[in-house]
Protein backbone atom coordinates (compact mmCIF):
# COMPACT_ATOMS: atom_id res chain seq x y z
CA UNK A 1 0.00 0.00 0.00
CA UNK A 2 1.29 3.01 -1.26
CA UNK A 3 1.50 6.16 1.56
CA UNK A 4 -0.77 9.02 1.13
CA UNK A 5 1.45 12.55 0.21
CA UNK A 6 1.86 14.70 3.02
CA UNK A 7 0.51 18.85 2.04
CA UNK A 8 3.43 20.80 0.80
CA UNK A 9 3.35 24.76 1.96
CA UNK A 10 2.76 26.92 -1.33
CA UNK A 11 3.22 30.55 -0.45
CA UNK A 12 2.12 32.09 -4.18
CA UNK A 13 -0.89 31.03 -6.21
CA UNK A 14 0.11 31.47 -9.88
CA UNK A 15 -1.63 34.50 -11.70
CA UNK A 16 -1.54 32.79 -14.81
CA UNK A 17 -1.77 29.12 -14.81
CA UNK A 18 -1.23 28.70 -19.07
CA UNK A 19 1.34 29.00 -21.40
CA UNK A 20 1.05 28.46 -25.07
CA UNK A 21 3.15 29.07 -27.78
CA UNK A 22 2.17 31.64 -29.94
CA UNK A 23 0.99 31.17 -33.14
CA UNK A 24 -0.45 27.89 -32.71
CA UNK A 25 -3.88 26.93 -32.33
CA UNK A 26 -5.19 25.65 -28.36
CA UNK A 27 -6.76 22.99 -29.86
CA UNK A 28 -3.84 21.52 -32.10
CA UNK A 29 -1.33 21.78 -28.66
CA UNK A 30 -0.75 19.44 -26.53
CA UNK A 31 -0.16 19.84 -22.93
CA UNK A 32 2.36 19.69 -20.34
CA UNK A 33 0.48 19.68 -16.66
CA UNK A 34 3.02 20.83 -13.69
CA UNK A 35 1.31 20.56 -10.20
CA UNK A 36 1.46 23.67 -7.98
CA UNK A 37 3.69 22.42 -5.89
CA UNK A 38 6.32 21.46 -8.43
CA UNK A 39 5.95 25.55 -9.68
CA UNK A 40 6.43 26.66 -6.16
CA UNK A 41 10.28 24.09 -6.14
CA UNK A 42 10.95 25.99 -9.35
CA UNK A 43 9.87 29.90 -8.14
CA UNK A 44 11.54 29.34 -5.04
CA UNK A 45 15.19 27.62 -6.64
CA UNK A 46 15.29 29.35 -9.58
CA UNK A 47 13.77 32.87 -9.29
CA UNK A 48 14.04 33.67 -5.63
CA UNK A 49 17.62 31.60 -5.58
CA UNK A 50 17.40 29.81 -2.64
CA UNK A 51 19.40 26.68 -1.77
CA UNK A 52 17.62 23.50 -1.95
CA UNK A 53 17.77 23.17 1.79
CA UNK A 54 16.14 26.31 2.64
CA UNK A 55 13.33 25.80 -0.02
CA UNK A 56 12.85 22.49 0.98
CA UNK A 57 12.56 23.88 4.59
CA UNK A 58 10.14 26.43 3.35
CA UNK A 59 7.63 23.76 1.68
CA UNK A 60 7.85 21.55 5.09
CA UNK A 61 9.39 18.64 3.16
CA UNK A 62 12.74 16.64 2.93
CA UNK A 63 15.40 17.87 0.28
CA UNK A 64 15.05 14.34 -1.48
CA UNK A 65 11.74 15.22 -2.11
CA UNK A 66 12.20 18.91 -3.04
CA UNK A 67 15.02 17.63 -5.73
CA UNK A 68 12.28 15.43 -7.21
CA UNK A 69 9.97 17.86 -7.61
CA UNK A 70 12.04 20.44 -9.16
CA UNK A 71 13.30 17.93 -11.43
CA UNK A 72 9.86 16.50 -12.78
CA UNK A 73 9.06 20.31 -13.37
CA UNK A 74 12.01 20.99 -15.04
CA UNK A 75 11.92 18.08 -17.71
CA UNK A 76 7.97 19.14 -18.05
CA UNK A 77 8.83 22.79 -18.94
CA UNK A 78 11.93 21.51 -21.23
CA UNK A 79 9.82 18.89 -22.96
CA UNK A 80 6.90 21.77 -23.08
CA UNK A 81 9.51 24.52 -25.11
CA UNK A 82 11.47 21.84 -27.03
CA UNK A 83 8.25 20.16 -28.33
CA UNK A 84 6.22 22.96 -28.94
CA UNK A 85 3.66 22.14 -25.84
CA UNK A 86 1.17 24.40 -23.52
CA UNK A 87 2.12 24.31 -20.25
CA UNK A 88 -0.47 23.96 -17.52
CA UNK A 89 -0.42 24.20 -14.05
CA UNK A 90 -3.04 22.83 -11.76
CA UNK A 91 -3.75 20.19 -9.43
CA UNK A 92 -1.22 19.34 -6.51
CA UNK A 93 -0.98 18.00 -2.86
CA UNK A 94 -0.72 21.41 -1.11
CA UNK A 95 -1.52 24.37 1.80
CA UNK A 96 -1.60 27.66 0.74
CA UNK A 97 -0.09 29.28 3.57
CA UNK A 98 -0.09 33.15 4.05
CA UNK A 99 3.18 34.81 4.83
CA UNK A 100 3.80 36.02 7.94
CA UNK A 101 4.98 39.50 8.71
CA UNK A 102 5.26 43.04 8.53
CA UNK A 103 2.21 44.20 6.49
CA UNK A 104 -0.20 42.05 7.67
CA UNK A 105 -1.84 44.60 10.32
CA UNK A 106 -1.25 42.90 13.08
CA UNK A 107 1.39 44.38 14.90
CA UNK A 108 5.06 43.76 15.25
CA UNK A 109 5.21 40.74 12.77
CA UNK A 110 3.09 38.73 14.82
CA UNK A 111 1.06 38.16 11.34
CA UNK A 112 -1.80 35.78 11.69
CA UNK A 113 -3.86 32.97 13.83
CA UNK A 114 -2.88 29.50 13.02
CA UNK A 115 -5.65 29.11 12.14
CA UNK A 116 -5.93 31.70 9.82
CA UNK A 117 -2.29 31.20 8.20
CA UNK A 118 -3.02 27.83 6.43
CA UNK A 119 -6.12 26.08 4.22
CA UNK A 120 -5.30 22.88 2.74
CA UNK A 121 -5.66 22.40 -1.30
CA UNK A 122 -5.98 19.07 -2.75
CA UNK A 123 -6.51 18.35 -6.01
CA UNK A 124 -6.44 15.06 -8.32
Amino acid sequence: MVRPRLCRRVRFRPGVTYFKPAGRKMIELEESVISVDEFEAVRLRDLEGLEQEQAAKKMGISRPTFQRLLTCARKKIAEALVNGKAIKIEGGTYKMVVPRGRGLGRGMGRGLGRSARMFAVKFV
